[in-house]
Protein backbone atom coordinates (compact mmCIF):
# COMPACT_ATOMS: atom_id res chain seq x y z
CA UNK A 1 0.00 0.00 0.00
CA UNK A 2 1.42 3.40 -0.93
CA UNK A 3 2.24 5.94 1.76
CA UNK A 4 0.08 9.04 2.08
CA UNK A 5 2.84 11.11 0.50
CA UNK A 6 3.16 8.70 -2.44
CA UNK A 7 -0.62 8.60 -2.90
CA UNK A 8 -0.78 12.43 -2.92
CA UNK A 9 2.06 12.65 -5.45
CA UNK A 10 0.30 10.27 -7.80
CA UNK A 11 -3.09 11.88 -7.27
CA UNK A 12 -1.50 15.13 -8.47
CA UNK A 13 0.01 13.35 -11.48
CA UNK A 14 -3.37 11.83 -12.41
CA UNK A 15 -5.06 15.21 -12.10
CA UNK A 16 -2.34 16.94 -14.11
CA UNK A 17 -2.53 14.26 -16.81
CA UNK A 18 -6.28 14.75 -17.08
CA UNK A 19 -5.88 18.54 -17.29
CA UNK A 20 -3.17 18.18 -19.93
CA UNK A 21 -5.60 16.11 -21.99
CA UNK A 22 -8.35 18.69 -21.52
CA UNK A 23 -10.32 16.45 -19.15
CA UNK A 24 -11.91 18.01 -16.06
CA UNK A 25 -12.21 15.07 -13.66
CA UNK A 26 -14.50 16.94 -11.28
CA UNK A 27 -16.87 17.80 -14.14
CA UNK A 28 -16.81 14.18 -15.34
CA UNK A 29 -17.82 13.02 -11.86
CA UNK A 30 -20.62 15.58 -11.66
CA UNK A 31 -21.93 14.44 -15.06
CA UNK A 32 -21.81 10.80 -14.00
CA UNK A 33 -19.23 9.92 -16.65
CA UNK A 34 -16.90 8.56 -13.96
CA UNK A 35 -16.89 8.31 -10.20
CA UNK A 36 -14.49 8.78 -7.35
CA UNK A 37 -13.86 5.02 -7.13
CA UNK A 38 -12.58 4.97 -10.73
CA UNK A 39 -10.38 8.00 -10.06
CA UNK A 40 -9.03 6.41 -6.89
CA UNK A 41 -8.27 3.23 -8.87
CA UNK A 42 -6.44 5.37 -11.43
CA UNK A 43 -4.29 6.85 -8.67
CA UNK A 44 -3.49 3.35 -7.38
CA UNK A 45 -2.53 2.26 -10.92
CA UNK A 46 -0.32 5.34 -11.13
CA UNK A 47 1.43 4.41 -7.85
CA UNK A 48 2.59 1.20 -9.57
CA UNK A 49 4.50 3.25 -12.16
CA UNK A 50 8.23 2.63 -11.95
CA UNK A 51 9.20 6.11 -13.15
CA UNK A 52 6.80 8.88 -12.10
CA UNK A 53 9.59 11.42 -12.63
CA UNK A 54 9.42 10.81 -16.39
CA UNK A 55 5.69 11.47 -16.28
CA UNK A 56 6.17 14.68 -14.31
CA UNK A 57 8.79 15.80 -16.84
CA UNK A 58 6.44 14.99 -19.74
CA UNK A 59 3.66 16.99 -18.07
CA UNK A 60 6.01 19.92 -17.43
CA UNK A 61 7.09 19.95 -21.07
CA UNK A 62 3.58 19.59 -22.54
CA UNK A 63 2.30 22.75 -24.18
CA UNK A 64 -1.40 23.12 -24.75
CA UNK A 65 -3.90 20.29 -24.72
CA UNK A 66 -2.40 16.95 -25.67
CA UNK A 67 -4.25 14.36 -27.75
CA UNK A 68 -3.15 11.36 -25.71
CA UNK A 69 -1.10 10.23 -22.76
CA UNK A 70 2.47 9.06 -23.22
CA UNK A 71 2.53 5.36 -24.18
CA UNK A 72 3.77 4.20 -20.77
CA UNK A 73 0.82 5.72 -18.86
CA UNK A 74 -1.02 3.08 -16.85
CA UNK A 75 -4.21 5.12 -17.18
CA UNK A 76 -4.09 5.65 -20.95
CA UNK A 77 -7.32 3.71 -21.60
CA UNK A 78 -9.27 5.50 -18.87
CA UNK A 79 -8.02 8.92 -19.97
CA UNK A 80 -8.82 8.19 -23.62
CA UNK A 81 -12.35 7.12 -22.67
CA UNK A 82 -12.91 10.26 -20.60
CA UNK A 83 -11.47 12.45 -23.34
CA UNK A 84 -14.03 10.90 -25.66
Amino acid sequence: MPSNEQFKRHAILVDRMAETLGVDLQEKVLRGETDMVEIEEAVFRCTACTDPGTCAHWLDAAQGVQEQTPPYCRNADMMAALKG
